[in-house]
Formats: C-alpha cells, sequence, structure tokens
C-alpha cells in the first residue's frame, strides 16, 4: 500500500458506480439509436428506456460524486506528466457527461412543453417551462453531447486497454474485482 494511505485499487462502491454508469450509458444509447419512427410504440418504450437510463445515471452520479469526496480515490499510478494530464482531462470530461446529459435531457423535453416521466412509477421532471428557442438549444446541446460522449467514452475505454495491454500497470484491474494489490 503507498504511503498515502490510500488503497492501491478502487473501493467496490466506486467500482459498482463506474461499472453501472456505464452499463446504463450503454442502455442509453443503444435505446436512442433503435427507438423507431415517430409515434410508434416501439419509439414510445426505448425513449421510456432512455430516459430511465439517462435518469438513474443522474442519480448514480450524484451518489458516485459524493462517495469519492467522502472516500476519495486511489494513490494515481505513477505516469508522464502528459499522461496525467490527459486521464485528469477525460476523466473530468467524463463527469461533467453523466451529470450534464441527464440535465441536458430534461431540459430538453421540459422546454418542450413537457415533463420528464419515468414510466412506471408516475414520477413527472418539471425544473422548466415551455420555450421553443430555448427547447432548440438544449436538443441541439443534447444531441452534439451526445455525439461527443461517443468519441470520449472510446478515449477512456482505449486508454485503459493500452495501460493494460500496453504499459502493462494496474490501471484497468484497479476497476475490476480482479485488482491486485501493487
Amino acid at each position: 500500500m503507498q504511503s498515502s494511505g490510500r488503497a492501491p485499487s478502487y473501493s467496490k462502491p466506486a467500482m459498482f458506480f463506474h461499472w453501472a454508469t456505464a452499463v446504463l450509458i450503454v442502455v442509453g444509447l443503444v435505446a436512442i439509436n433503435i427507438r423507431g419512427p415517430k409515434g410508434s410504440d416501439s419509439r414510445l418504450l426505448w425513449n421510456s428506456v432512455h430516459i430511465w437510463a439517462g435518469s438513474l445515471i443522474l442519480g448514480l452520479s450524484i451518489l458516485r460524486l459524493l462517495w469519492r469526496l467522502w472516500h476519495g480515490s486511489p494513490t494515481e499510478l505513477a505516469h508522464s506528466p502528459i499522461q496525467l494530464f490527459m486521464a485528469r482531462l477525460v476523466h473530468l470530461a467524463l463527469y461533467l457527461l453523466i451529470f450534464v446529459q441527464p440535465l441536458l435531457g430534461i431540459a430538453m423535453v421540459n422546454t418542450g412543453g413537457n415533463a420528464v416521466t419515468l414510466a412506471g412509477i408516475g414520477w413527472h421532471i418539471k425544473l422548466f417551462g415551455a420555450d421553443p428557442i430555448a427547447h432548440q438549444f438544449f436538443h441541439d446541446a443534447h444531441f452534439l453531447v451526445g455525439n461527443a460522449a461517443y468519441w470520449l467514452i472510446g478515449l477512456h475505454t482505449l486508454a485503459a486497454l493500452a495501460h493494460h495491454v500496453v504499459f502493462k500497470d494496474a490501471t484497468l484491474t484497479r476497476m475490476t474485482l480482479f485488482a491486485r494489490d501493487e
């Protein structure tokens, strides 16, 4: 264990938040891409799945941030300054993504004149009033951030795999149940 007293790998709750968020992001992206034509039952179902995924991502993200602030994170592995900068930048962008994207979705639906409805439990989230100009802005922002998410998630995944395969360090394994103590 490092001299800082912090664990060499992420805690089980941190791993849960990470992987549950990852699965929900995939579910949300798949749902929005297969939803079907406007007015169809398929579109209604997959929009509901997308909204549920986004809502759960936001809720988990709040818990994840609170956990990280309370529990901390493992000591950073020794890397070059540029790798450390890039890792911090990508992680910051990912944290922004998991908070901003669901909020943009809520704002988009609300400014379109509707409440975000969580199917099956009857919760209605209405933070903003109808506004066609704001709706178009939030729609475009949600779409743009969603498309950027593909690249950001891909970069994050490739970096984790590169650390595991090329650099042969514990970057990937410390976020899995197979973490090894260094």
